[in-house]
């Protein structure tokens, strides 16, 4: 008999008098305990769960397949970026957000944007009215860029723009900001989130239909990799499939399947996968379960290593390596006793550290309350300092390896993620399964039960669905509110902008744009920067090319 054989043998005969012991002490408590994924973790992992080769499967951090961490010395020589994410109202508002956060000790910047800028709508619009500044920052053209980052040295420190249908704009008016301060592209670093697939799969924001919009993504990436080689030019983001009610094995999945659309994108137009693809880099959300996304953080570093590799035939240990930005959940915060979301921060936050992630972004404990407070972002920020600084954890690497709850939790993912890439190849790829709404399906169904389970109370959430106190009254907050000004003062700075351009230079750039985007191989950024740079607004560029690609209008999901 093998060890593995004798050791599955003994836990068989363990697992009987465990069955029996839990019986008597808890017959109220369900055997088995269930992630929010809807996977059973198991009472107990041994040697014959792991089905794990060193030299194959793990490796050393830095090196392919990159299971244990994206770079030899991680965090002992490079820590995690503080990413806290900031916007509302005007450009000099989440200034004044950006500059508190970096003197409270912040290393990256990121920034939010209201919904009118999302979509394309410039905050005249009357279709913006209600919405300028509420969720976001409003960015009508480059002016509004440069009041947002007033007295910030963008050449020192990076910045993430989390934005999606109007990226390309976004990108372009970064640019032309760093030329107009005279900063070197080169010098830039940070990323654009520019993932659109994931807005027709789960965040619901989008302009133009699928296609026309690969095409801007395309462009996008080619722009960068030829100009600015330390940024970004695409965000892969799980985090939003996630947080629409997804599992995670379904988040790593979707997410990867849209990142090997872009990188099919790219080759056909010419692009070398070893140019373009070490500027990739992903978006996931850490979740409350602590073992399985520790274990989801890993699968997907081997995940990617391997398809780079093995399908797209990746030559540079840069274009296997997964880099990722992590957010921790907004879907587990309660607007019930919400001080209890700073220990679910935390307990996040220690997911993502050990599970590798490159930046990290810890909600306030308000957020299911409003935009977070100052005060909120400023305990949100310690969280993460408290991490590095005291925990001890930034000294060693993939500490979790070798666990065999870790592991077998690694390959199980790992496995359920292959499936779904066959699945999706057998449905004609990625953007395929999005007009025909299978990914759409496939989350929606994941979402439905996973809210069953909750109104079931198979899930229970301290302080809301148990201990919950029906006359203790919450802590008095100091929210964030919305300025009725921020809209009126946006709208008279844009008035301004408009009038003091020149009219006639704007158009030329937009017809410009607009020829160019007739010819598919023409790449569209170049026209889109000398746009903004004549103070076309977003909304005037947008526009410029619904005539063309069109408006995208959602298969309906049932």
């Amino acid at each position: 008999m093998s060890d593995r054989e004798r050791i599955a043998a003994e836990r068989a005969a363990w697992e009987q008098q465990d069955v029996a012991e839990f019986a008597r002490r808890r017959p109220e408590r369900r055997e088995r305990f269930e992630t929010f994924s809807g996977e059973q973790h198991e009472r107990l992992y041994t040697p014959a769960d792991v089905d794990v080769d060193y030299a194959r499967d793990l490796g050393f951090p830095g090196r392919y397949p990159f299971t244990r961490g994206a770079y030899p010395t991680m965090y002992r020589a490079q820590p995690w970026t503080m990413r806290q994410i900031a916007g509302y109202g005007t450009g000099a508002d989440t200034n004044a957000r950006f500059r508190y956060l970096i003197a409270q000790g912040q290393t990256g910047i990121s920034v939010d944007f209201d919904m009118p800028t999302l979509m394309g709508y410039d905050s005249d619009d009357p279709r913006s009215e209600g919405e300028v500044g509420r969720e976001g920052v409003a960015i009508d053209t480059v002016d509004d860029m440069d009041e947002l980052f007033k007295d910030i040295e963008l050449d020192r420190i990076s910045v993430s723009m989390t934005i999606n249908p109007t990226a390309w704009i976004l990108l372009a008016m970064y640019v032309v900001l760093a030329q107009e301060r005279n900063i070197p592209l080169e010098r830039l670093a940070g990323t654009v989130q520019n993932d659109i697939i994931k807005e027709y799969i789960a965040q619901k924001e989008w302009i133009y239909p699928p296609r026309p919009a690969m095409r801007l993504v395309r462009d996008s990436i080619l722009y960068s990799t030829a100009r600015m080689p330390h940024y970004n030019p695409v965000n892969v983001s799980g985090y939003h499939i996630r947080e629409a009610g997804s599992t995670a094995a379904q988040e790593v999945a979707f997410t990867l399947a849209a990142g090997m659309a872009y990188v099919e994108e790219v080759i056909a137009a010419g692009g070398s996968v070893d140019d373009f693809a070490p500027r990739l880099s992903f978006f996931f959300v850490s979740q409350i379960d602590f073992l399985e996304e520790v274990a989801k953080f890993r699968a997907a570093r081997r995940i990617w290593a391997r398809t780079m590799k093995e399908k797209y035939g990746a030559r540079k240990p840069e274009s296997m390596r997964l880099r990722f930005h992590t957010q921790t959940a907004g879907a587990s915060c309660t607007a019930r006793e919400p001080l209890n979301n700073i220990v679910r921060t935390t307990i996040e936050a220690l997911a993502a550290v050990l599970g590798g992630t490159q930046s990290l972004h810890t909600n306030g404990y308000d957020e299911a309350l409003s935009i977070p407070s100052e005060t909120a972002m400023k305990i949100a920020l310690r969280t993460q300092q408290i991490l590095l600084e005291e925990s001890g954890v930034a000294g060693t690497i993939d500490a979790l390896a070798g666990s065999y709850a870790v592991e077998s939790l690694t390959g199980r993912i790992e496995r359920q993620v292959e499936e779904y890439f066959r699945q999706i190849e057998e449905r004609g790829g990625t953007i395929a399964c999005v007009e025909q709404g299978w990914l759409q399906q496939q989350i929606a169904d994941s979402a439905f039960e996973l809210a069953r389970k909750k109104d079931a109370h198979e899930f229970e959430f301290v302080g809301v669905t148990k201990y919950r106190s029906e006359n203790g009254k919450s802590p008095e907050l100091d929210l964030h509110s919305v300025d009725p000004a921020w809209e009126r003062n946006q709208i008279e700075r844009l008035h301004r902008t408009k009038a003091a351009r020149d009219q006639r230079a704007v158009a030329a750039a937009l017809e410009r744009l607009a020829n160019a985007a007739k010819d598919e191989r023409e790449n569209l950024m170049p026209y889109t920067i000398d746009a903004v740079r004549a103070r076309a607004t977003a909304g005037e560029v947008v526009n410029t090319l619904v005539p063309l690609f069109g408006r995208y209008k959602e298969l309906a999901i049932f």
